[in-house]
């Protein structure tokens, strides 16, 4: 595995990958990986015969400038853990390499980019818009992996391959979780042992709405699941939201769609945690 910090390195690495008709598997991450990149870079080794990882932490994508320094920066323990999985090369620029001058692309994906996430982090996706298609430009991947915990990112992202002129299949991978439950996250890193144990409260309180919502109504298990967040000692819920698995926007009927996704987000003390289950589809 070779760790990669300019561009142009990366372009004459894969260029020489390429005239050997190599097939390309870009993960693009924010490092701090863990069990849940892991997935992603196994299935991308399975699937195709070069793999590359962006270790980024994308300035652009946070609207909340103590996030963005507080978020954890583990890129040799990100190294170790991508050597294993078989990745061949990490790519891990400065921010000047990425932008060398300011991004002022504009990414509208409305109504996909204007609820949920986008309500709330307003320029969070047009951030990711812009590092993610720089990352398409630069590395031209035949396929690109991301996790469906980040399920409204996914959804934009597919969307802009659909409307800008990439040539990519962009793979969703299942959301990973620890064996109680709690979906893997790089901010999972920043909660203390309480804290760690109160933010379970969000998957059960997800996996229990399941089953609550086979004789609920809809709106009744949106009821529920606030509920439960509401009465868990030291979690503060920002939004839960039942919709659309395809438009994200929300239902208030299970008749309405056949794709019906619950999409959370938690405040743990300082620590926003996101979470999504399926009830349709």
């Amino acid at each position: 595995m070779k760790l990669i910090q300019t561009i142009s390195e990366l372009r004459a690495e894969l260029d020489a990958f390429r005239k050997e008709g190599k097939t390309i598997g870009l993960i693009p991450t924010m490092g701090a990986l863990h069990a849940g990149h892991a997935s992603l870079v196994n299935r991308a080794v399975a699937e195709n015969d070069v793999v590359v990882v962006s270790d980024f932490v994308n300035p652009t994508q946070f609207n909340d400038q103590n996030d963005l320094l507080k978020y954890p920066r583990t890129l040799e323990a990100d190294c170790a853990l991508l050597e294993k999985c078989g990745a061949t090369l990490v790519f891990a620029p400065s921010v000047e390499e990425v932008y060398p001058e300011p991004d002022t692309r504009q990414f509208s994906y409305a109504p996909l980019d204007t609820v949920m996430e986008g309500k709330y982090r307003p320029g969070h996706f047009n951030g990711v818009c812009q590092i993610v298609s720089k990352l398409f430009l630069m590395v031209e991947p035949d396929r690109a992996y991301f996790g469906e915990k980040d399920f409204q990112q996914l959804a934009i992202i597919r969307e802009m391959v659909r409307k800008y002129p990439f040539n990519i299949q962009i793979v969703g991978c299942p959301i990973v979780r620890e064996e109680d439950g709690l979906a893997l996250s790089s901010r999972n890193a920043r909660l203390t042992a309480e804290q760690r144990k109160e933010a379970l409260q969000i998957s059960k309180a997800l996996f229990a709405s399941v089953d609550f919502s086979k004789s609920r109504v809809l709106l009744e298990t949106k009821q529920f699941v606030e509920d439960c967040i509401r009465r868990a000692p030291g979690l503060e819920l920002e939004y839960f939201e039942i919709v659309d698995g395809n438009t994200l926007q929300p239902v208030k009927a299970w008749d309405e769609s056949n794709y019906i996704v619950g999409c959370i987000t938690v405040y743990c003390g300082e620590v926003r945690l996101i979470d999504n289950i399926k009830y349709k589809g």
